[in-house]
């Protein structure tokens, strides 16, 4: 479990979390969303140890995430957006650099994800495009075996063919033991894949929930008028597409997209609305 308390962080004085706690835990994909320029990537470093918090802490199984201990670290994979890879190595001469390290790592599963993903592993990075890159990383990462996968806008410089194999390929992976935490500000490329959403703004948490309680404290309507007293409103083919606080009780399919920009809109609103426990509540 990945537990963060009372956590700061800021860059050069510049403040980028503050006072945030929340926890990662076993058996869930965890969509980490916000706009920009929030720390989502910033987070991600400070789990997997290469940034210290300013104050308070994150760690990994018990252990302090900057300790950077082996026994953390084998257990622990982070992927960001961009890699730099040596021209002349193959994705098989990298994760074969890299298998030592990790206990689990199976050859066999990293071969077929490279055949699933259509790259040859014995391609030199050099010769792929960014996507064929992309994809030998994710392929790699993944064989490796570790408890917490932490990838970085995974979905960045795939086509779309290419991005319904990833959601395929990480939900065949979530396990009772395996955390996979994935940040992203396209949301539609993970739509129906993470369930808890955590949703980041400058300094604060602005949502941390599962699908479930989402659906109990939020509805996605499509209606003939526009309401303007909605969370959020679009028009779109057939009317408008509406995000209003569920208070029939009569639970709608969660649009992730529409309840990004709803919480970016009404930030105090929504953060009210989810501290309401009810009886239904997830514990």
């Amino acid at each position: 479990m990945i537990e963060i308390k009372n956590l700061d962080f800021s860059y050069r004085q510049i403040p980028v979390f503050h006072d945030i706690s929340t926890t990662f835990r076993e058996g869930c994909i965890y969509g980490l969303l916000g706009e920009n320029g929030v720390g989502k990537t910033t987070l991600l470093k400070i789990i997997s140890g290469l940034l210290p918090p300013s104050a308070g802490t994150c760690t990994v199984d018990g252990l302090c995430s900057f300790d950077r201990n082996p026994e953390m670290l084998q257990q622990l994979v982070f992927l960001p957006d961009e890699v730099i890879l040596p021209d002349r190595a193959t994705p098989e001469s990298y994760v074969l650099e890299c298998a030592p390290f990790y206990p689990r790592f199976d050859e066999s599963l990293f071969r077929r994800l490279m055949r699933e993903l259509e790259v040859d592993e014995k391609r030199r990075f050099k010769e792929m495009s960014a996507g064929q890159r992309k994809k030998s990383m994710i392929a790699a990462m993944l064989s490796l075996g570790t408890k917490y996968v932490l990838l970085d806008e995974p979905t960045n410089g795939l086509d779309i063919p290419s991005k319904s194999e990833f959601r395929r390929i990480v939900s065949s992976f979530l396990r009772e033991d395996v955390t996979i935490i994935i940040s992203t500000h396209q949301v539609k490329d993970v739509e129906n894949l993470i369930d808890p959403i955590l949703i980041l703004s400058k300094e604060e948490v602005l949502l941390d929930a599962g699908m479930a309680e989402i659906s109990q404290k939020i509805s996605f309507t499509c209606d003939a008028e526009r309401d303007e007293s909605a969370l959020y409103s679009e028009q779109v083919p057939g009317g408008w597409l509406q995000v209003r606080p569920n208070n029939s009780g009569e639970e709608t399919p969660v649009n992730i997209e529409a309840l990004f920009n709803a919480v970016l809109k009404n930030k105090n609103l929504v953060k009210q609305l989810f501290e309401q426990k009810g009886g239904n509540d997830e514990q």
